[in-house]
């Protein structure tokens, strides 16, 4: 049974935890700072630091483009990377419900390694629990982490101008869409993935020698409508956006008209907001085309200094209205 599935002994801190953590986490979490197994990671690290955390409790835990475990390590990259950070530690906490499938836990894991290793990060700390079955919905993840920000960089969402350009990239909506589906079980002619992806490299290729990017944001929860709002009320500035220049997947367009749903307000997990000086626009749409990650980048507005605060978009037909930050619930559990 033990070699089945995850048992409430496995949490209880005895020879079974101590089996869990080094047969199912160290042989693929494994460097030098981790395998001394002490109480904590003792770092070197020098300059401006970067930290964060955040907890996943997606539900289905495994979905079209990713996992649970994928998810966790790109979030929190993202989050460093989108204050300008190179993504450097991280530390993985997980829960896990009675009941588990150890080959389930043994995928994320594999999952999270892969991502980690691609990211650049190492998983230094960590920590793990197994509750009863029926309070932690298969697997709950945090994750923190830890980057070192370039002394000349300095990116906030309080640092958008009027005449900036807005910058996405690639499609909205990927995300939410993905996870909606393997949720209720709906199959679209056109399939439709996860977008989980670490946008750390991405950044550091559009900040070569680039210090005029403003404003950096992954558009997650809430989607792109709640980020640009997010914008605007920090810098105290308008932003006017363009509908026809948002790139948007078919598979996920025709969802959202299935649904009822706006495609601005569903999450994405590798995507990114940028705000940068007109003039140099073009040239990091250029940098972010040359990545996987940014093939479908592009301009789709500006900031303004009419309206501050808030976020009007242009439509297809002529019309303009105002873009709200997403209020209620839209997709639960999707991070």
């Amino acid at each position: 049974m033990t070699d089945e599935t995850i048992l409430l002994a496995h949490g209880s801190g005895g020879k079974l935890s101590h089996d869990l953590v080094a047969k199912r986490f160290f042989p693929f979490l494994a460097n030098p700072e981790l395998d001394k197994m002490d109480d904590s990671a003792v770092l070197e690290l020098s300059g401006r630091l970067a930290f964060t955390t955040d907890s996943y409790v997606v539900n289905p835990i495994f979905f079209p483009g990713g996992d649970i475990g994928k998810l966790a390590v790109c979030g929190t990259v993202n989050d460093l990377a989108m204050s300008g950070a190179n993504p450097l530690y991280l530390s993985l906490s997980v829960v896990i419900e009675e009941g588990l499938p150890i080959s389930d836990l043994e995928r994320i894991m594999q999952s999270i390694k892969g991502t980690s290793e691609e990211a650049g990060v190492s998983i230094v700390t960590g920590d793990t629990k197994v509750v009863n079955q029926g309070q932690a919905d298969k697997l709950f993840i945090t994750t923190s982490g830890i980057g070192i920000v370039p002394p000349e960089v300095n990116i906030s969402g309080a640092n958008a101008k009027p005449g900036d350009k807005v910058i996405l990239s690639g499609t909205m909506g990927d995300h939410g869409i993905a996870i909606m589906s393997q949720r209720e079980g709906l199959n679209f002619s056109v399939p439709v993935g996860s977008d989980c992806a670490p946008l750390g490299k991405l950044v550091s290729q559009i900040m070569q020698s680039l210090l005029n990017v403003h404003c950096l944001r992954d558009p997650t929860r809430g989607g792109l409508s709640s980020t640009l709002n997010e914008f605007a009320q920090q810098s105290n500035v308008g932003i006017v956006i363009e509908e026809g220049k948002i790139p948007i997947k078919e598979g996920v367009r025709a969802a959202c008209e299935l649904l009822g749903l706006d495609p601005l307000y569903v999450a994405n997990e590798g995507k990114l907001v940028s705000i940068v000086e007109p003039e140099y626009a073009g040239e990091i749409v250029d940098r972010m085309r040359e990545s996987d990650y940014g093939k479908d980048a592009a301009v789709i507005g500006e900031v303004v200094s009419d309206h501050p605060g808030k976020v009007i978009m242009r439509t297809k037909l002529g019309p303009s209205r105002i873009i709200d930050m997403l209020s209620g619930e839209l997709l639960p559990r999707i991070c």
